[in-house]
């Protein structure tokens, strides 16, 4: 593999990770499958563009585009707990209200940054090329958002939401309030994946109103990916596991170019990943069972 690749994979492995963490903080944390992830990436991108275009300062622009993420888990948390929809269906929902929401913000299907001054540009005039400056700016943010969902899941709340995931009528029993929790997770994880967003508009130079499309199967496949290569037996271990897991999962997909796979297919391919994946626990039990009856066979044949 040549340095490009690794470069590419790594620049690009950083600014997606902040979205996979979002991923990470709602499907494995909170254990809520969240579709909202979609197009909540759109938005950050749609809001950071908006704000561009606009002569208005990036890092505000990014900040807005948070805040555009956390009501859109909002939204998405207030159907589920208040209106007691299905956790998929309140995603799917949210999702499709957000495609008008960013037409709107964006007012056209697609927006471009083409000389326009981002965060990205900012790092470039202290004498970067275009990958040093995403690499440095994704490494900035990853380490930002480790470090306060670290900091967070290990407070009271964080302890709290942690516990409505892996066992919600147990802490319901123990006077916390699961939907307030739910909310508040499922906010903080979309306005990651809206940062997230606004990172890669201005890394590719363009908000496009189907950017966001088949985000919650590339942030699962790079969370598994993570833990199946590092790990996730603390909490630290599991957030950096995420982070790799970006990273590889682009490396993966920079390789599958290089032999030839048509871009068309990336969306299969991720697909099959996941697939495999999830469907692997599963397969290792069936050939472990397997084995064990081969055994126990062997076990009868002998003494017979």
């Amino acid at each position: 593999m040549t340095i490009a690749v690794w470069s590419g994979a790594l620049e690009q492995g950083l600014l997606w990770a902040v979205m996979v963490l979002g991923v990470y903080l709602t499907f494995r944390v909170l254990d809520f499958p969240d579709l909202t992830i979609d197009g909540g990436f759109t938005l950050g991108a749609a809001v950071v563009t908006r704000f561009i275009i606009e002569g208005l300062n990036p890092l505000w622009g990014m900040i807005a585009a948070m805040f555009c993420g956390a009501a859109a888990g909002l939204v998405t948390g207030f159907l589920h707990t208040r209106l007691k929809i299905a956790p998929l269906l309140a995603g799917i929902l949210t999702m499709i209200a957000l495609y008008s929401i960013n037409l709107r913000v964006m007012g056209s299907a697609n927006l471009s940054l083409l000389r326009m001054e981002t965060a990205l540009t900012w790092i470039m005039n202290l004498g970067f090329n275009k990958a040093c400056s995403a690499i440095i700016l994704g490494a900035i943010a990853v380490i930002i958002v480790v470090i306060i969902l670290y900091l967070f899941l290990n407070t009271e709340m964080g302890m709290a939401i942690r516990a409505t995931g892996d066992n919600e009528q147990m802490i319901r029993t123990l006077g916390v309030n699961t939907d307030t929790m739910k909310i508040v997770g499922l906010s903080m994880g979309n306005a990651l994946v809206a940062l997230s967003g606004s990172m890669v508009a201005q890394y590719q130079g363009f908000a496009d109103v189907g950017m966001g499309i088949g985000m919650i199967i590339m942030g699962l496949a790079a969370v598994i990916i993570g833990e199946a290569l590092v790990g996730a037996k603390s909490l630290l271990r599991a957030l950096i596991a995420v982070v790799i897991g970006s990273i590889i999962y682009r490396l993966v997909i920079s390789v599958v170019l290089q032999i030839g796979l048509p871009t068309t297919d990336l969306k299969l391919f991720t697909a099959v990943i996941v697939t495999v994946a999830l469907a692997f626990p599963v397969i290792k039990d069936s050939f472990r069972t397997k084995q064990m009856m081969r055994r126990v066979g062997n076990v009868e044949d002998t003494k017979g």
